[in-house]
């Protein structure tokens, strides 16, 4: 059962909530979102952010950090899912002149499954979209994320999933060459994340920016190796508690692009940050993206092979 049966954790660790609690409300860590800084590497970013309907449908829109930022709608498949996946990882989308394959992984009520499809020059399904289950025990968990990294031209690759559970025990599994899903380590003191996003990929760590409750904004970076260890640093100690959903891309050299949608005014917004250097972290807020964000489900639409340098 992919959902961490077998998995021994590591040692426990303070809640990240305790962290934030240790911060002066006065600090330049609590200071304004919106920190000085050149804006013209992140005036030519964007991010391809994907959602899932009610009913089944996939979206995609292209958010891109101008002043105020703009949205532009790309594409909707209709007719996907017939029951809208809880959480969903990175889609990635291989086009070629006739169609596009898509290809990535969901969680429908308590199960993970492999979901893939093709579609025509339309953007419309070729063919009957295939979701493979992988296994069960998924409903208990609040966050997910695969993480695959390949350095061109060596023959180097890796891929690690991780898991975030209701309890805060963050889950890492390993996926051989042949799919199959190898646990890997857990930790424990993640109780009070809201949502996370991959910001980074090496060949040696992978890291998440996440939000809490509280509304302190921490990025975890979790080394390959074993056992599993990850490496908490705050980069807001408040005023993030407002996102479910927080998505990532690439943004020049060393930075990030970053989506935080609220869902309960149904509202969305663009920030474009510096490389990830804890309270020095450089965040530039581009503004409420114009449009409703009131689906169920979102995640980043990525492609092959595509690289995050966050941090």
């Amino acid at each position: 059962m992919p959902a961490g049966k077998g998995i021994r954790g590591g040692s426990a660790v303070a809640g990240l909530v305790l962290l934030a609690a240790g911060l002066a409300p006065g600090s330049a860590a609590a200071a304004s979102l919106v920190a000085e800084g050149s804006t013209t590497a992140a005036a030519a970013c964007g991010l391809s952010l994907g959602s899932v309907t009610a009913g089944g449908d996939q979206a995609r829109r292209q958010a891109t950090a101008t002043v105020p930022p703009t949205v532009e709608p790309w594409w909707v498949t209709a007719d996907v899912y017939a029951a809208p996946p809880r959480l969903s990882s990175t889609l990635v989308y291989e086009p070629d002149i006739a169609n596009t394959h898509v290809h990535g992984w969901v969680v429908i009520g308590d199960s993970m499954y492999r979901s893939s499809y093709d579609t025509g020059t339309d953007f419309q399904l070729e063919g009957a979209p295939r979701l493979e289950r992988l296994g069960g025990g998924w409903g208990t968990f609040v966050a997910f994320e695969d993480a695959q990294y390949w350095a061109p031209p060596t023959s180097f690759y890796r891929h690690n999933a991780y898991g975030l559970r209701n309890d805060g025990r963050l889950f890492r599994w390993t996926v051989d060459t042949k799919g199959v899903w190898h646990s890997s380590g857990s930790y424990a003191g993640f109780s009070s994340v809201k949502s996370m996003a991959l910001i980074s990929k090496t060949r040696t760590y992978d890291t998440f920016l996440m939000n809490l409750r509280g509304g302190a904004l921490y990025t975890v970076r979790i080394p390959t190796s074993s056992p599993m260890k990850p490496v908490v640093k705050v980069v807001r100690s408040g005023t993030w508690q407002g996102f479910e959903s927080l998505i990532a891309e690439k943004c020049g050299t060393q930075g990030t692009l970053l989506v935080g949608i609220d869902k309960d005014t149904r509202s969305a917004y663009l920030y474009a940050f510096g490389h990830a250097n804890g309270t020095a972290t450089v965040i530039q807020s581009r503004g409420k993206l114009p449009g409703t964000f009131a689906d169920p489900t979102y995640f980043r639409w990525g492609w092959e092979p595509d690289q995050l340098n966050g941090e």
